[in-house]
């Protein structure tokens, strides 16, 4: 695949990144920490480094939060501008609030909600109380909302009264450990559900004067839960010293500028809307458009175009649902503003990127990071160069490298490019996690000295490109070899006929395993058995007989979470008639 060279020409502003060697060699994070402002006493909180700093002066009357509703009967796109100041005041109410109600500092409060004004000020309001705050997804059933507010031993729960009515009240004598539910009645309407409370009337009712919680940066200030193969989910915690992270994210990894119009299109219930969804925007000052729609390929194509987006980061299903509407669709409109689109949630397939440059004008610069890193390790950035189908190079302050296991099972550092291993990062960046909620052994495992193994497959290339592999869980291991579902979902995604594959392993008694595709067709595309056999011999041909498919099977859709990743041990699942085990990231209609 051709390197994207940049060039001058591909900068519409100087970026914050420009010369990847120096501005590496010259990072700390003590300094990043030092462009905040703090808290009396070395204080760190979220909240104050995203709100309450910027709430005065001229800054204040800035845009923070642009929410779109969804489309009026005339076809219009509702608008509502929150300011930075007015958002201060808000979730200086919502902190009273919880202090009325006896929720202090440490205590656990979960939001439930889609994405309105309300969700994203019990966020910043809970956080500046120095509660521990928890998002879930709105889409999650009856169950997954049980395991993880018991889990979490959740206090507080704000949600719509819609979602209550429809998932909570049922289980609500499941949930011994929560002392209030704090209501949002549909548009606008006073809600009077026993045993909650009307959340608009306590807001009304509440002082918007509110001094900060003393909080340190060791304080936890998030839980985030993620999902295993089987179990449980694990409730990783975050502590408000990961405000640095986000902030330098957002300055290197991002690109973000003071006047840019941001567009993160991820839900705050997943781990990605949370950290550039809401605090890296409101870190560096910007305007974020926040789009209460599900996704509809036209209104994202009017909201870029309408709001004048200049920093675009979304997902790539996103994408490649974009992919599936047709470039025609695309051109209808124009997005002369927009400078930089970004892509998290799995590996980007070489393609999209491509057709980012061609259909869009820009290419997509993939990035990597986890829910246990809390912020972007790995990044494709505006000023350098691409190689498409690779995750990029580690920003500032983040040191990766390739670790393998020897014959004695002691873990080796592999210096040979382009040589697979595990991707480990060397502890020290302050959005690390701190935990598994009530599972310190799980926590433990997944160090060993000064490095956090992240359970991914990876290699780096002699430039310092970074190769996403597969998870280790995911890797196919056939006739000797190991073979990474992503290489071989990329040359699938090559054929014109394909909109999205996934690929496992599937159990063999003479090689091991061999290799299964799933593939979803483009609109207009027939599946039968001639389409079958083009595409096997497609694969052969690219990847060679011992990586390439062995069947295929075509699904309408593929199942994903939630955040956008193909749920490859639910297709393994459901292939070999396994139980599904934990399907609460499962997105709606997968």
């Amino acid at each position: 695949m051709a390197i994207i060279r940049k060039t001058p020409f591909d900068l519409r502003v100087s970026p914050n990144f420009g010369d990847y060697d120096a501005t590496r060699a010259g990072f700390s994070w003590a300094e990043v920490t030092r462009r905040m402002d703090g808290l009396p006493g070395a204080g760190c909180n979220i909240a104050y480094e995203a709100v309450d700093r910027h709430a005065v002066g001229a800054m204040g009357e800035r845009t923070a939060f642009r929410f779109l509703g969804r489309t009026d009967p005339d076809g219009g796109i509702p608008t509502r501008d929150v300011s930075y100041a007015e958002l201060a005041r808000l979730t200086r109410r919502f902190t009273n609030v919880l202090r009325d109600l006896g929720i202090g500092k440490g205590d656990r409060l979960f939001v439930i909600a889609g994405r309105i004004p309300e969700l994203y000020v019990s966020i910043l309001g809970g956080l500046r109380n120095g509660t521990v705050v928890s998002t879930l997804f709105s889409a999650f059933g009856p169950e997954p909302i049980t395991t993880r507010i018991q889990l979490g031993a959740g206090q507080v729960l704000v949600t719509t009264e819609l979602l209550y009515l429809r998932r909570i009240q049922k289980i609500r004598d499941q949930l011994p450990t929560l002392r209030h539910v704090l209501l949002i009645g549909e548009d606008g309407a006073t809600t009077d559900i026993p045993d909650t409370l009307d959340l608009p009337t306590l807001m009304a009712a509440a002082s918007d004067q509110a001094e900060i919680a003393a909080t340190t940066a060791d304080d936890a200030a998030l839980l985030h839960f993620t999902s295993g193969t089987t179990g449980t989910p694990k409730g990783a915690i975050h502590v408000h010293g990961a405000v640095a992270t986000h902030y330098a994210t957002g300055l290197y990894g991002l690109d973000l500028h003071s006047d840019d119009v941001f567009w993160c299109t991820a839900d705050p219930g997943w781990v990605t809307g949370m950290s550039y969804g809401v605090i890296a925007p409101l870190l560096h000052g910007v305007t974020s458009i926040v789009d209460e729609a599900d996704f509809d390929a036209e209104r994202w194509y009017r909201i870029l175009h309408e709001q004048a987006v200049t920093v675009w980061y979304t997902a790539p299903t996103a994408i490649r649902m974009l992919m599936k509407a047709g470039p025609e669709l695309a051109r209808r409109y124009s997005f002369p503003q927009l400078r930089f689109i970004a892509s998290v949630g799995e590996p980007l397939n070489p393609e999209a990127v491509l057709w980012g440059k061609e259909v869009l004008g820009l290419p997509i610069h993939d990035n990597w990071w986890q829910t246990e890193t809390g912020g972007i390790m790995i990044a494709n950035t505006p000023a350098f160069d691409i190689k498409p189908g690779s995750m990029g190079r580690p920003l500032p302050g983040i040191d990766a490298c390739i670790v393998r296991r020897d014959s004695s099972g002691a873990l080796q550092l592999v210096d040979t490019p382009d040589t697979e291993g595990e991707l480990a990062l060397r502890k020290g960046w302050p959005s690390m996690f701190r935990g598994y909620l009530n599972n310190e052994e799980r926590y433990r495992k997944c160090f060993v000295d000064d490095l956090y193994l992240t359970g991914d497959l990876a290699k780096c290339d002699a430039d310092g490109y970074y190769w996403f592999i597969g998870r280790a869980d995911d890797v196919i291991k056939s006739a000797g070899h190991l073979i990474g579902p992503f290489e071989v979902e990329s040359v699938l995604m090559e054929h014109p006929s394909v909109a999205e594959a996934g690929v496992i392993g599937k159990p063999d008694k003479t090689v091991g395993e061999v290799v299964k595709a799933f593939v979803s067709l483009k609109r207009g595309v027939v599946a039968d058995d001639a389409l079958r056999l083009q595409l096997l011999g497609h694969a052969r041909k690219r990847l060679g007989a011992a990586v390439a498919p062995k069947e295929i099977t075509f699904l309408a859709e593929l199942p994903h979470t939630g955040s956008g990743k193909i749920m490859r041990r639910l297709l393994k699942a459901r292939e070999l008639g396994l139980p599904e085990g934990d399907t609460s990231t499962l997105e709606a209609g997968g």
